[in-house]
């Protein structure tokens, strides 16, 4: 069986645009396995959201997040490209989280350039550690992999504050250092998403990160590809919707006590059952029952 690596290798050199959504949790992960995408994106922002019911502002340990991916990874059995933030340190603590996280199971990550505490890349407030810092921090990703098609995506942050140049003399030194992914984060027109795929194109492959709301323009995975992206994430839609929906169940109950009027807005106890694998479970469970002892006579 190809490897999660070499399948996503193999995925991110095709012509068309490979789509990853981040998945809010496990039944949201194994939703992005059953609606056919080829990939699944794991975000610390949704992670910091579900987990601690907290903001993307640093609070997310290398831990907690490992065990996310090795969860993920076992619910979907897709390529798992998994959010590093900052890679939790120095370069040793970036080495440490590579081989983390590729002995969890995740295909790829991404580090970025923030200081810490880091934020998420399409809030204000952010700031950059200096390009050579960094360059050491991919340095040290790229040497610490055992699996050689395990992917290191490069991001920076550079463009909200120090401007678009800045940000793609980044991503050319980082792609320069090893980085097999580049990642600008928050360009703010659809100018700029074609500048930086014109600036790398056929050197490294580009990822844009579609975030509703957020700082970048959306404009449909058909118009990314146009533009020359290899790799698009939708990295926290889900959990938008996810909490949309748990509002609106439990505004109900709170203002009607009774949840019937939400039944057809919702999935169907055993849809849900299904979905998150009992009848998987009832297989295996079936496979290895013990057989009944023989009757005396």
């Amino acid at each position: 069986m190809t490897r999660h690596t070499t399948r996503l290798r193999e995925l991110l050199s095709a012509p068309e645009i490979l789509v990853a959504p981040g998945a809010y949790d496990g039944t949201g992960a194994r939703l992005v396995r059953e609606l056919g995408f080829r990939a699944v994106y794991l975000s610390g922002f949704q992670t910091s959201a579900s987990m601690l019911g907290q903001p993307d502002v640093g609070y997310l340990t290398m831990t907690e997040m490992v065990a996310r991916v090795a969860a993920f990874t076992e619910a979907t059995g897709l390529p798992l490209i998994a959010d590093a933030d900052t890679g939790y340190g120095n370069p040793l603590n970036v080495r440490r989280a590579v081989r983390a996280y590729e002995a969890a199971g995740a295909a790829a990550l991404h580090i970025e350039d923030q200081t810490f505490p880091k934020r998420c890349g399409h809030m204000l407030g952010r700031h950059v550690i200096a390009r050579d810092e960094m360059i050491q921090k991919v340095r040290a990703a790229v040497d610490a992999r055992r699996d050689p098609d395990f992917v290191i995506i490069a991001r920076t942050d550079a463009r909200t504050t120090m401007g678009l140049d800045e940000a793609l003399d980044r991503g050319a030194a980082y792609h320069e250092a090893g980085a097999d992914v580049l990642f600008i984060e928050s360009p703010e027109s659809e100018e700029e998403m074609r500048r930086i795929c014109d600036t790398f194109r056929g050197v490294v492959p580009v990822l844009s990160n579609q975030i509703e709301g957020g700082r970048t323009p959306l404009v449909g995975m058909r118009a990314l590809e146009e533009m020359g992206y290899a790799l698009a994430i939708f990295s926290v839609g889900a959990a938008f919707a996810a909490a949309k929906g748990l509002r609106d169940y439990l505004e109900t109950l709170a203002t009607r006590g009774d949840t019937r009027p939400m039944l057809g807005n919702m999935t169907g106890f055993d849809e849900f059952n299904t979905l998150i694998g009992l009848d998987e479970h009832a297989l295996l469970e079936e496979a290895y029952q013990v057989p009944d002892p023989p009757t005396r006579r």
